[in-house]
């Protein structure tokens, strides 16, 4: 067994590996760029080495960098995680020519199936049911739009290098097809340094289902069940359960069996992923192989039991796997969602900072833990204050539940939800609440255009669905009572002026347009019980018990005997003297006032927002990398007028109506700030 790894990779994942490694007494050593050098993996490997710039092309991706590092530091094996170099065959074969062992597949196995290309043709040898489409590189837009017609729109346009929803569009004419293709070869070569394009048949309403495999250097190799991923936003998985609530034991074997004899078919060592597109009666297509660990992998560790990087670790030292298929379990349910740095409300644009507040629920399953089950865990690559950047993916975390069953791994997630506090950059949390209370998602009647379908225009705060709306209201005058009463038991009061706690308040619920709700509410306290009191709001009554703090982000307690979790802040970033509350997605500004305090705020006029309507706005922080307009051009609604990139993606700016260009306000290579005006319409 090796006595210390390198791994060549950042955030969770590093932190990932880190956690088993030091479980089997193996030393680590972490690689970082100057972006990452306070990062939580430098801070919890035993070494670590600076490999260069924030981009990665110029860090993380460098192959001879990080042989220098293993060389340096004397470690005997990399374990490259999940992107970057992780399906590198080139690297993996440098690395074996050094006598460092790579903690992932052969390289000639990355060749054959890393290639989506290569892996499609080999697919199709070894008589697997294939996608049909165009598996050689494309030379142009102009071939790839006479490609797609010969297919037959819609097309599926991806690079050859691609992952992670990275380089992949969606083409349903002409038009579409040829931007598509130019923007994934862009995003392509900037990513991955390989602007190869292919294209096949989109397969509409598919889902997307994955057998995790696992090989040995034996000949053995078993699959781990599979794992259901449906649920994407722009082809990024977004939740991700263990097993799959659609497919059948017999649909389950089948794909089991066919994942393992192409995986046997090109000699696969390692944890490996086979993916499919499966029909709505349950017929199945090869898709591609992820030949690394896949960032859903912790959904499979709930249900087997197994430690997936453990098992890397020791195939990759030379072990035998140390279990046959019969010996593979299936127990309870388990969900990831994925924690992004991004803002649902403005188009899930990335959403760089720092956190200012980062307090994640309390855990009871470890990374590397497989005795600990049936619980809630949290799989990160950040801190309480640390720093979200614009150089790499916006993930900030992974949460895992897993449940005796669907239904009870989809109310610890609500929960666990609930009790996730992130502060300082913008978070997916509200999306992720409104799709898993989704009658269709319950019900696990979904395909992979399910968010598509069902948030086409965008997610807004009223497509949160809340089952007692009436609650948040509650809360917020109960939160706001007991600041009260603390004021009013503070000693040495003026006679006459002391702090009076009061019954009766009206909770105002505040609107960006100034269509604000009033509210009236009663709260009695309990004698002698301190953090419980009965609100009254209209004809429902909440009595809520908490022994959470004024100063507590999150608050816990019962309500009507039930147990919920929320978040309740002061102060807005519009109003210091609004609570913030938050439970199950839904979230309200408010002011907690006496009622004759209530009756004057009802006089105050509304004061608009400026008119920025002649301005291009930069809607996220990130690098323009393109102004495609000059001053006097006259512009079309619709027209590409700058392109901006921010975490590894291309976000393209559009006029939103027609116009003239008076000024250009920002240069090609500027970083910009969110709202900073690039151009100006006269």
């Amino acid at each position: 067994m090796f006595t210390k790894i390198l791994i060549a990779n950042r955030g969770e994942i590093a932190c990932r590996v880190i956690a088993t490694a030091k479980k089997m007494g193996i030393k680590t050593v972490a690689v970082y760029s100057d972006a990452d050098k306070e990062a939580r993996h430098v801070a919890l490997a035993d070494e670590a080495v600076n490999i260069g710039p924030a981009p990665s092309r110029e860090s993380y991706l460098q192959a001879e960098k990080i042989i220098a590092a293993c060389k340096q530091t004397g470690a005997q094996a990399v374990h490259p995680g999940y992107g970057f170099l992780s399906e590198n065959a080139e690297f993996s074969k440098r690395c074996e020519e050094e006598g460092i062992a790579f903690i992932g597949p052969k390289h000639f196995s990355i060749a054959a199936m890393g290639d989506k290309i290569e892996s499609k043709k080999l697919a199709d040898k070894a008589g697997v049911n294939c996608i049909p489409g165009y598996n050689d590189a494309i030379a142009g837009p102009e071939q790839a739009v006479e490609i797609a017609k010969g297919i037959g729109y819609p097309v599926m346009i991806k690079a050859s290098a691609g992952g992670g929803g990275k380089g992949l569009r969606v083409a349903f004419n002409d038009k579409e097809a040829f931007e598509g293709f130019s923007s994934c070869q862009n995003e392509a070569r900037n990513s991955f340094g390989d602007d190869r394009i292919f294209i096949e048949k989109f397969v509409q309403e598919p889902r997307h289902i994955e057998i995790q495999v696992l090989g040995d250097s034996h000949g053995n190799v078993i699959y781990l069940n599979e794992r259901e991923c449906s649920i994407q936003r722009r082809h990024q998985k977004v939740i991700e359960e263990a097993p799959s609530p659609f497919i059948s034991d017999a649909t389950r074997k089948a794909m089991g069996e066919q994942a393992v004899q192409l995986a046997k078919a090109v000699k696969y060592q390692s944890a490996g992923t086979v993916e499919f597109v499966v029909g709505k009666d349950q017929d199945f297509y090869f898709l591609e192989m992820n030949t690394r660990l896949q960032v859903e992998h912790p959904v499979t560790e709930c249900i087997t039991g197994l430690d997936l990087v453990e098992l890397m670790i020791r195939v990759a030292a030379g072990e035998k796997l140390p279990l046959t298929q019969a010996d593979v379990k299936r127990d309870g349910w388990a969900i990831e969602c994925r924690i992004n740095a991004e803002d649902p409300f403005r188009n899930f644009l990335p959403s760089t900072g720092r956190l200012v507040r980062f307090a994640p629920p309390v855990q009871t399953m470890w990374q590397g833990d497989t005795e600990h089950l049936q619980g809630v865990r949290v799989d990160t690559g950040v801190q309480d204050g640390g720093e979200i950047p614009m150089f790499y993916d916006s993930m900030i975390a992974k949460l895992i539940v897993h449940g005796k069953d669907r239904n009870d791994a989809i109310a610890k997630m609500r929960e666990a939800l609930n009790g996730f506090v992130i502060r300082g950059v913008s978070s997916n949390i509200p999306f992720q609440a409104a799709l898993l209370a989704h009658p269709k998602f319950v019900s696990g009647d979904f395909n992979t255009g399910f968010i598509a379908e069902n948030y086409g225009k965008g997610f807004f705060a009223e497509d949160v669905p809340h089952d007692d709306a009436a609650f948040l209201t509650a809360l917020a005058a109960f939160v706001r009572r007991k600041s009260r009463e603390r004021a009013a038991g503070l000693s040495g009061q003026l006679p006459g002026y002391a702090v009076d706690a009061g019954k009766d308040y009206v909770v105002v619920t505040l609107d960006a347009a100034g269509n604000n709700r009033y509210t009236a509410v009663h709260v009695d306290e309990f004698e002698g019980e301190t953090g419980s009191a009965q609100v009254r709001v209209g004809a429902s009554s909440y009595v809520i018990r908490s022994k959470s703090r004024l100063n507590d982000i999150a608050i816990t307690g019962t309500v009507n005997g039930k147990a919920f979790t929320a978040q309740v802040e002061r102060g807005t970033p519009k109003n210091p003297l609004a609570l913030r509350v938050q439970h199950n997605g839904t979230r309200i500004d408010a002011l907690v006032m006496s009622p004759r305090m209530a009756e004057l705020h009802k006089l105050m006029p509304h004061k608009a927002p400026p008119d920025m309507s002649r301005f291009v706005l930069s809607p996220m922080p990130g690098l323009l990398v393109d102004v495609a307009v000059v001053p006097g051009q006259k512009v079309q609604a619709g027209e590409r007028v700058a392109v901006i990139e921010a975490m590894k993606m291309e976000n393209v700016l559009f006029a939103a109506a027609d116009g003239v260009v008076g000024k250009v306000l920002a240069a090609k290579g500027e970083s910009l700030s969110v709202d900073q005006a690039i151009v100006e319409f006269v």
